[in-house]
C-alpha cells in the first residue's frame, strides 16, 4: 500500500508518517500544491497512493480544497471507485461543520488530533486496508 501524508505542522507530519510506515510505503509532504504535485507524478507513473491522509488547516491551500482538487483529478482521468484512494482528514477541529465539509466535499473519514497508533489502525480497519 502506499500512502501520502500531508500536514504543515512538522510534528504531526512525522508522527503519522512514523505510525504509517508500518502499514505500506510512505512519502510525507507539508502543503496542499506539493500534494497535488505528488498525486499527479502518482498518476503519471500508475504508481497510485492507496490512501492519502490530508490536514484540514492548512495555509495557502486548506485540505477540503486539496481534496476536491484530488476528487476532480481522479474523475477527470476516469479512475473507477476501486482505484481511487481513500482520504482521511486529519484535523484538530471535532466541529460537526468541520466533518460534514469534508465529508461533502468525498472524504472516507476522518481522524481527530491528538492521534495515536490504535485510532490510526480502527480508522484504515474501518476502510478495508487491516484485515
Amino acid at each position: 500500500m502506499r500512502i501520502l501524508v500531508v500536514d504543515d505542522e512538522l510534528v504531526s507530519r512525522k508522527k503519522l508518517k512514523k505510525i504509517m510506515e508500518s502499514f505500506g510505503e510512505c512519502d510525507a509532504v507539508e502543503n496542499g500544491k506539493e500534494a497535488i504535485a505528488a498525486f499527479v507524478k502518482s498518476l503519471e507513473n500508475w504508481n497510485l497512493y492507496s490512501l492519502i491522509t490530508l490536514d484540514v488547516s492548512m495555509p495557502g491551500m486548506d485540505g477540503t480544497e486539496v481534496l476536491s482538487k484530488l476528487r476532480e483529478i481522479e474523475k477527470e482521468n476516469y479512475m473507477a471507485e476501486e482505484e481511487q484512494a481513500k482520504i482521511l482528514m486529519v484535523t484538530s477541529h471535532s466541529e460537526k461543520d468541520t466533518v460534514m465539509t469534508s465529508i461533502e466535499a468525498g472524504c472516507d473519514d476522518y481522524i481527530v488530533k491528538p492521534f495515536n497508533k490504535e485510532v490510526v489502525t480502527k480508522k484504515l480497519e474501518k476502510l478495508g486496508f487491516c484485515r
